[in-house]
């Protein structure tokens, strides 16, 4: 079987047939709806909410949360029929202020700008970029009841409602993408986001990714309603990137809905776990940072001592933001933890992210990386084995292992939420 991959730069990968477990990937919807008849479905029946028109009765000024350049949620489609309720709602243009919620990613150009929210937005409304390192646009709401301290960009204290436009998607931090992710890690400072993510390091994936419910979300919904976020709409897209759905409404009922519906479209079931998992990093390919999304999921489709093979083409390098990835490498959960409690590592958003990969590549499986935009050294270092194409990673692998070695393809690795049968 040739396996092909979404990135021009690498080759084509040869499975023999008798090794191929399956190649799985996220659903394809068949749906009758346009995708305009979805979004206007979801504002005139949202959530655990009233109508957004009716919220904002009491209201003059408006700040719009947009997710940033490493999701794909279809921005230019929604606001339009954003614009519009807001109108509805008696909102003027100069009560009307967009911030992106960038989390801890870098800032975005203006020509991503451009592509996410199209021309004419741009031109008629500043987009500030979220910037979680400036201390100065930060402001302390206090802490949520287990004690997580609440640092948020300070104009949600500057207006009367704050709207949150995102994606819903697995997310190994979260279990789901969506709803008050938009506050938290989305406009939240380092601090903030090192806390939620350091707990989420404290389990194995299987605990948290794909789990609609779980500790960490609970924690970013008490951030979110601390940081006073009333209205979300988010969008749930298929495997081909199909819009099929949207919530809007109350950030925590509407949210769950949404998830139960990403769980439908991006569970896909294996019927055992395999010895080698192969996943690509789509969409999430920018950098090292993001693409680990598709170690993520192939923590739940790999056998204990088997190898983990990610494609991937990370222009961007290993991450803008946080270059202590390189200079610490991914280690075990025991090895983070006890430098996070000797203090020589105090960033806990980069402590959390070597736990996530290095409880996959450290202490389940091999990691093998395939990425013209990492050398050998840097992948060595990470704690990688380096491979030049996907031909040659596979060939590792079978050494590793056996040539009798089951493999499973995850298409979509960013996003797929691979499930075992017997486990499911």
């Amino acid at each position: 079987m040739r396996i092909t991959f979404p990135y021009p730069e690498i080759k084509p990968l040869d499975v023999p047939d008798q090794n191929l477990l399956g190649i799985f990937a996220p659903s394809t919807v068949e749906i009758e709806k346009s995708e305009d008849e979805i979004i206007e479905e979801a504002f005139l029946q949202p959530i655990g909410s009233s109508r957004l028109s009716e919220i904002l009765e009491w209201c003059q000024d408006v700040l719009i949360l947009v997710d940033d350049y490493t999701r794909t949620t279809p921005t230019q489609k929604v606001l339009p029929r954003l614009m519009k309720e807001l109108e509805r709602g008696g909102i003027k243009r100069e009560g009307i202020r967009f911030l992106i919620a960038s989390g801890t990613h870098r800032p975005m150009t203006e020509e991503e700008i451009l592509r996410k929210f199209g021309k004419e937005i741009p031109k008629q409304y500043p987009i500030l970029n979220h910037h979680w390192w400036d201390s100065s646009q930060l402001i302390y709401l206090g802490e949520t009841s287990s004690g997580i301290p609440i640092h948020s960009n300070r104009m949600v204290e500057e207006v009367d409602l704050i709207i949150g436009l995102g994606q819903i998607v697995p997310h190994r931090v979260s279990g789901f993408s969506g709803g008050g992710n938009i506050i938290q890690p989305g406009i939240c400072g380092e601090e903030t986001t090192g806390k939620t993510h350091w707990l989420s390091a404290q389990f194995d994936g299987w605990e948290i990714l794909g789990r609609i419910t779980n500790a960490v979300k609970k924690e970013i919904e008490r951030v979110a309603e601390k940081a006073g976020l009333e209205w979300i709409i988010n969008t749930i897209q298929d495997g081909t990137g199909r819009l099929v759905k949207v919530v809007a409404g109350d950030p925590v009922h509407a949210y769950r809905e949404g998830a139960a519906k990403s769980r439908e479209v991006y569970q896909s079931s294996l019927p055992e776990e395999a010895d080698i998992v192969i996943a690509d990093s789509h969409p999430y390919d920018s950098e090292l940072w993001l693409a680990a999304k598709g170690i993520y999921a192939a923590e739940l489709a790999v056998k204990k001592g088997g190898v983990v093979i990610l494609i991937t083409s990370c222009p961007e390098g290993i991450s803008v933001s946080h270059p202590e990835v390189l200079e610490w490498g991914y280690q075990t959960f025991e090895e983070v933890e006890q430098k996070v409690r000797q203090g020589q590592m105090n960033k806990l958003t980069v402590a959390a992210h070597l736990v996530h990969v290095g409880r996959v590549i450290k202490e389940r499986a091999k990691g093998i990386l395939v990425s013209h935009g990492i050398s050998k050294e840097e992948a060595e270092r990470l704690g990688f084995i380096h491979a030049q194409d996907p031909q040659e990673a596979l060939d590792i692998a079978f050494s590793h292992l056996s040539r009798d070695a089951k493999v499973a393809v995850l298409q979509r690795g960013g996003e797929i939420l691979p499930v075992i049968k017997d486990k499911a």
